[in-house]
């Protein structure tokens, strides 16, 4: 018995000094296990994830992720952008009036480029945002800052930058290649536009109407006039203001050789303001038969279609030398 119960007493001096040493280990494992979860379930902090610094188009230093998996496109310009590059697998969110390619309609809505939703925004949980430099409120842009999640910037605003925003963003999605190869392709086009065009006798006087109540034309500062010049007209409505408006007594004045009618509204009214223009026979566009109404989509916003509306424009300022040959 008392062997017996010596024995009894080394097994539970054992098991206390077991309990002892395995207490903190238990411990241990179980913190360990909390942080295995939180792991797994928690959504990363994007700025944590983030592995290269960058500089947007204001200025600003940007820490972006390496590799972009849930973007939201701030503008349809953006939009069109990312479908162009054949990236939009990387697209969870797009604002309103992302109406190009088709694709594009399924996206889920985040407001209008001007009126931002940060609620849906944030919902999306994107782990970047692409913004416009002009256009995309700042307030906006800065809460979602607040949130970590990063905001870059471009600034797509005429041919240029167009292509330079496409390279910006190739470089960003790690997709150099794709983004040359689209660059490459726009400027072959806008080289032979310019080569078929060159030493021109004369610049046909153009009026583009973008607004029908009032009748709204373009300036000097908009990538419309750099494509009317670019296809061998004169812009009538250059100079300052961007967007100026024009009475009848003004366009007569200006007696446009032709004129280009595009408009957000239906073909319907494309008709009715056409037939306006038919009051004024004296205006040298409407005697010729050169009042052309064209598809608005082409010239709403600048993305890689501005070589599209650039083709374009040169048939219907100079079909003498155009033709239909440049596609």
């Amino acid at each position: 018995m008392q062997g017996s119960e010596l024995k009894n007493k080394a097994e539970q001096r054992e098991k206390k000094y077991a309990r002892r040493l395995l207490g903190p280990l238990t411990n241990y494992r179980r913190a360990l296990a909390v942080l295995l979860a939180m792991a797994v379930f928690c959504p990363a902090n994007p700025t944590a994830l983030a592995g290269r610094l960058s500089k947007d188009r204001l200025g600003r230093e940007v820490m972006l992720p390496d590799n972009p998996r849930r973007v939201v496109a701030l503008a349809p310009s953006i939009t069109e952008i990312i479908y162009a590059l054949g990236l939009e697998k990387h697209l969870v969110g797009a604002t309103l009036y992302s109406d190009y390619p088709a694709r594009a309609l399924g996206l889920p809505r985040v407001g209008s480029y001007v009126n931002l939703d940060l609620e849906k925004i944030v919902a999306l949980k994107p782990d970047l945002c692409i913004a416009i430099k002009d256009g995309n409120p700042k307030a906006i842009i800065d809460r979602l800052e607040d949130l970590k999640i990063p905001v870059y910037a471009v600034d797509p605003r005429n041919l240029d930058s167009v292509m330079d925003t496409i390279v910006s963003l190739g470089r960003l999605f790690n997709a150099r290649q794709r983004a040359d190869l689209l660059v490459r392709g726009m400027s072959f086009r806008i080289q032979r536009v310019k080569q078929t065009l060159v030493d021109l006798e004369h610049r046909p006087g153009v009026f583009f109407q973008i607004g029908v109540a009032p009748i709204v034309s373009v300036g000097t500062n908009t990538f419309i006039h750099e494509l009317i010049v670019l296809a061998g007209g004169e812009n009538l409505a250059a100079g300052s203001v961007p967007y100026p408006r024009y009475n009848w007594e003004h366009l007569l004045a200006l007696a446009p050789e032709i004129i280009i009618i595009t408009s957000m509204t239906k073909a319907a009214v494309f008709e009715q303001v056409k037939a306006q223009w038919d009051q004024w026979p004296q205006i040298p566009a409407v005697r010729d038969q050169r009042v052309y109404i064209e598809n608005s989509d082409l010239f709403d916003r600048p993305s890689p279609r501005l070589v599209d509306a650039l083709e374009v424009l040169a048939r219907l300022i100079h079909p003498e030398r155009v033709g239909d040959g440049l596609k």
